[in-house]
């Protein structure tokens, strides 16, 4: 039996729906796999790609090759290498943490005096003034602060406009640094101030340090010890262009007199160097045959730089004033006034102390302001007496400084070295000191303590040195 028309058009219609719906889903599932498969591809790029991105930030470098000249430092500057150990102690015996007295960096600790405080806070006030207000200063300073500055405490030994008001003493060493570049040759007391040492080597003034003598080469340095009364014997040594000297002296507290610096200034005319001398500790001396400013000496302005600050005047270590003097009749060998290039740099690179710590600078100089810092400098020579006599009466210690300065420097038993001394003190004591050894090599076998702590902590510290030693 054939089958009818109608029959075989139906059959043809199923089938073409069946491949039809076949087809469709054949589709579908094959977009929806080729979908997937694209997707999948595009994570595993897309995770690829982060995965390559972070390991590429990880190890990304830019083409920029270092300052050689920073690779030549050894270590890490010395007071932060004293609180990574203090630190360190701490975390190992914290039960230890409210003992600790720091006797190590010297950074003062009493509130700043209510007259010097009261100059600060006008200068702070007249900036909310419309009349009082001021924007930009001369980045020299302030013209009444550095006539102050020349008449106060220079006796107008000096002109107002050889003073450079900045924001300290150990920026102003460095912006030193930059003005004598690179070609220079330094000498440094030794032991001596860090920052001289390391802003030279920044600059590139020097080779690598040696290993054994722990002596950087071009640097020459000057051997200051118990045995020449901390007074260098420049004559003897290799002539150098920058002589850097500080006194009254940081680590060893000694305070050169008027003929010890008559000679030096002498020899640096002689031999045609430029002398930095730091007075960062001047108010300090009490000693009338103690200069308190290099150019208290006949024939220091044409020589001599001085560096100078309001830190330990008036408790400024953390509101940052200071000055530089830089005579018009100090020259180089061309005859181009030293003033000059330092002029540049502070116009260049500085853009003047703050006007509200300018204020307080004045208020520093007035007479009330001037018997304050008296008080002050008073009660930390108090504090210095009170360490030199507990070291005079522990047997083995010998003790020098501590009179015409806030430091005192001790000299160890016979053989003990100065960061194995700071660790038994640490230990035994829970009293911070300095290693000598951190401001060079001719500081081993010494210690430096700071007599800017509190009076109850110094009493204290000096009962635990007396049991502990």
């Amino acid at each position: 039996m054939k089958p009818n028309r109608s029959s075989l058009t139906n059959c043809c219609i199923l089938t073409i729906f069946i491949f039809a719906l076949t087809s469709t889903t054949l589709v579908t599932v094959t977009r929806a796999f080729t979908t997937s498969s694209i997707l999948s591809s595009a994570s595993s790029r897309t995770l690829s790609s982060s995965s390559s991105s972070t390991s590429s930030s990880l190890d990304a470098v830019t083409g920029v090759t270092r300052n050689p000249n920073f690779s030549k430092l050894a270590g890490g500057y010395l007071f932060p290498e004293i609180a990574r150990r203090r630190n360190a102690y701490i975390e190992a015996h914290p039960d230890m943490a409210s003992r600790i007295i720091s006797l190590g960096i010297g950074d003062t600790t009493q509130p700043i005096p209510s007259h010097i405080l009261s100059g600060l806070e006008q200068g702070a006030t007249k900036l909310g003034t419309k009349d009082g207000y001021t924007g930009y200063g001369a980045e020299q300073g302030q013209t009444l602060l550095r006539q102050r500055i020349a008449s106060v405490l220079y006796q107008d030994r000096i002109e107002p406009d050889e003073v450079f008001v900045s924001d300290g003493a150990k920026c102003d060493i460095s912006r030193l640094q930059q003005v004598f570049g690179s070609q220079v040759i330094t000498a440094v007391q030794d032991p001596s101030y860090p920052v001289y040492v390391d802003t030279a080597v920044m600059m590139g003034q020097t080779g690598t340090q040696d290993s054994t003598t722990k002596q950087y080469q071009n640097i020459v340095y000057m051997p200051c010890t118990a045995d020449n009364q901390f007074f260098p014997d420049y004559a003897s040594l290799p002539r150098a262009d920058i002589v850097y000297f500080c006194s009254p002296n940081n680590p060893t507290g000694a305070a050169a007199t008027k003929e010890q610096l008559t000679s030096l200034v002498q020899l640096c005319k002689e031999r045609g160097s430029i002398l930095v001398f730091d007075a960062a500790y001047a108010p300090f001396i009490r000693n009338p045959n103690v200069p308190k400013s290099i150019y208290e000496i006949d024939g220091a302005k044409e020589v001599a730089i001085e560096v100078n600050s309001f830190s330990k005047y008036a408790g400024f270590t953390g509101v940052r004033l200071g000055w530089t003097v830089v005579p018009h009749a100090l020259k180089y060998s061309d005859g181009t006034p030293v003033r000059n290039d330092f002029n540049r740099v502070m116009t260049t690179a500085f853009n003047g102390a703050s006007n509200i710590v300018q204020s307080g600078g004045l208020a520093c100089l007035d007479p009330e302001g001037m018997k304050e810092i008296d008080t002050l400098i008073n009660y930390y020579l108090e504090n210095a007496k009170l360490l030199r006599e507990t070291f005079a009466s522990i047997q083995g210690y010998k003790v020098f400084g501590g009179t015409d300065a806030p430091y005192v420097f001790v000299q160890l038993p016979q053989g003990m070295k100065s960061w194995d001394a700071f660790t038994h003190i640490l230990e035994k004591a829970q009293v911070v000191t300095i290693p000598g050894a951190g401001f060079g090599p001719g500081g081993e076998g010494y210690l430096r303590l700071s007599a800017f702590a509190p009076r109850d902590k110094i009493i204290e510290a000096c009962a635990r040195l007396k049991v502990a030693l």
